[in-house]
């Protein structure tokens, strides 16, 4: 067997696109690599560090981000002196130019900010709002059974209230230096000029053509005389510019209110054979929240992220605070004793997740990562099998613990942003539009999001309410996970990855490579993947992952070998940055 820790990721040279698979196992983003048009020869250095598996380093700041053009764009603010929360907004604007089908102005995010004068932690929560018209009975047929997952998502009915606009506003608010409307410039120019269409966005748009086409606007786009964007062509979008050119002097209130909302209203209410119920006065009253971190100890580490409506902070604490009773050093990478325990504690923390987690605004939630409670589950762990059936555990409440398991399917179309800037300021941030290409509706060169997809169809079980289930002005429970590690009250790793709920994995595998194996940051991203949630083992295809499959398969698991096509960006913090982007993707980590 080739050792884990070495393997190639041989799977990310060519992936199929999406497939119509059923329930959770609906394909994923596919992987992307090779050469990247229009960026600078220190982009191009990067991509080469990351094909050779090495960091990029530097002393004053470090972004890592989904697109190198995007990250071009937040490097140019940070040589300027602004803040991470600057370049947060000129990478997102671009993000959702050059890879739409992830994030944009039509989704929402969980942003982590470490603050370097105060030495506080602070997340916003920019989750999309379910619509004051809408009830828990949205996705279901008439005679109450759950809508089929695509017939709920394409068009207007799956349209949550975006958030990202007003997270961006928010961000610079408390934490920006630089001017409001510079930081728009480059999004705006490569609006109005065009960029190169990548291999990724061209490939993703040829595999959703059926269902890009079934709206006008979004297949003028995507799909102009009929044919799907080729690779290496030049795509402008003079829509998104002008919606730029709005925000950069309005503010979000250009995009909450006036013609651009109204737009946006008429798309979602009027959309062919699905049309949604989001309102004008959704989009006027929506609020980024800022929430307490949450926060779980591993080993000398404090692993601290955005708590509910994100489930990510919660599940990625449970696992790690499992395994912290557990010596998964000696172990090592290579040793399928180490996945038995990972996969378990996993499992076990899904079955929590799905009974408890939702937007806690609305359900009342026990301490799902008390150091006691976490002991007592990780005793679950302690046999030499795989653990032949998990369940909820019952952790102390004040209240009745009387909620049925989730019903609800979360898709891994999502980005991640982390940047260290040169004041000391951390930021993490993972944002999104659910399913790839959202809802299919664009309006004002953006896409509008399926974030409503993230409720369960069901609102009950037998009887019995289920905690996810969609209320009006409710915010869907998520799986995005952005992440600071602490030490010692500073920062030391900030990460995060999109892939739906299979983030959860591919963040806590990472941060026990780094931090319990010792590789090196790259290495630990490049990592073959191995992800429990339900049951079943996926292991990554084609690599040392699924090479590990007879002995899974003989400690008692279903193996599934298949494309897990994370996107993880992280930066490690010490005496200089080391930045490390997946090799899975088109990302890059670029520092000076």
């Amino acid at each position: 067997m080739r050792p884990l820790s070495l393997s190639i990721l041989t799977c990310v040279l060519a992936l199929p696109a999406f497939a119509q698979e059923a329930a959770d196992a609906v394909a994923p983003e596919a992987a992307t690599t090779g050469a990247f048009a229009s960026t600078s020869p220190a982009a191009q250095m990067a991509l080469a560090k990351k094909a050779a598996g090495e960091e990029v380093i530097a002393d004053n700041w470090m972004i890592a981000a989904a697109n190198p053009l995007a990250v071009e764009a937040g490097a140019e603010i940070l040589r300027a002196g602004g803040t991470a929360a600057d370049a947060m907004v000129a990478v997102q604007v671009v993000l959702g130019l050059v890879e739409p089908q992830s994030s944009g102005l039509g989704g929402g995010a969980f942003l982590v900010w470490y603050d370097a004068n105060s030495g506080e932690l602070t997340t916003l929560d920019a989750r999309e709002t379910a619509p004051l018209a809408a009830t828990p009975r949205l996705f279901q047929d008439e005679a109450g059974e759950p809508l089929k997952f695509y017939d709920a998502v394409v068009g207007g009915r799956s349209v949550g209230t975006p958030g990202t606009p007003a997270l961006l506003q928010e961000a610079h608010r408390r934490w920006g230096r630089a001017n409001w409307p510079s930081l728009f410039t480059t999004a705006t120019q490569l609006a109005q000029d065009g960029f190169t269409v990548s291999p990724r966005l061209a490939q993703l748009v040829e595999g959703g053509a059926e269902r890009l086409a079934r709206f006008p606007d979004t297949a003028a786009y995507f799909l102009p005389e009929g044919e799907p964007i080729a690779v290496g062509t030049t795509l402008k979008n003079p829509a998104y510019a002008q919606t730029l050119q709005t925000l950069a002097r309005q503010g979000a209130d250009g995009f909450y209110t006036g013609p651009l909302a109204g737009k946006i209203v008429d798309t979602v209410q009027n959309a062919p054979g699905n049309p949604g119920v989001l309102s004008a006065t959704d989009l006027a009253i929506y609020q980024v929240k800022e929430r307490a971190p949450a926060c779980a100890s591993y080993r000398s580490f404090e692993i601290c992220g955005m708590g509910p409506p994100s489930s990510g902070a919660l599940t990625v604490g449970q696992i790690l605070g499992m395994l912290g009773q557990y010596d998964l050093a000696t172990l090592g990478a290579d040793d399928p004793e180490s996945w038995r325990l990972i996969g378990d504690a996993s499992r076990l923390a899904f079955a929590d997740r799905g009974r408890y987690m939702a937007d806690s605004d609305f359900v009342p939630m026990p301490d799902l990562v008390d150091p006691a409670y976490l002991t007592e589950r990780a005793k679950l762990l302690a046999g030499d099998d795989a653990l032949p059936e998990v369940a909820p555990g019952t952790p102390s409440f004040d209240h009745a613990l009387n909620w049925a398991d989730d019903a609800s399917l979360e898709l891994p179309s999502t980005s991640h942003i982390s940047i260290v800037d040169g004041y000391g300021n951390a930021l993490s941030m993972t944002t999104t539009i659910e399913n790839a290409f959202g809802s299919r509706l664009m309006v004002g060169g953006f896409l509008l999001n399926n974030e409503l997809t993230d409720f369960s169809f069901r609102s009950h079980r037998d009887g019995v309410p289920i905690a996810n289930r969609l209320e009006p002005g409710k915010r869907p429970r998520s799986s995005m996970a952005p992440t600071i590690v602490m030490q010692e009250g500073k920062p030391v790793l900030v990460i995060g990855s999109p892939g739906g709920s299979r983030i959860i994995g591919y963040v806590a595998k990472s941060i026990i490579a780094w931090a319990d194996w010792d590789m090196p940051l790259q290495q630990a991203l490049s990592l073959p993947h191995l992800v429990n949630r339900f049951g079943t083992y996926d292991v990554e295809e084609g690599t040392g992952a699924a090479e590990l499959t007879p002995a899974l398969t003989e400690l008692g698991y279903e193996v599934n070998a298949r494309a897990l096509t994370s996107g993880l960006h992280a930066i490690e913090i010490g005496d200089q940055l080391k930045g490390a982007a997946d090799p899975r993707r088109e990302g890059i980590a670029l520092g000076e």
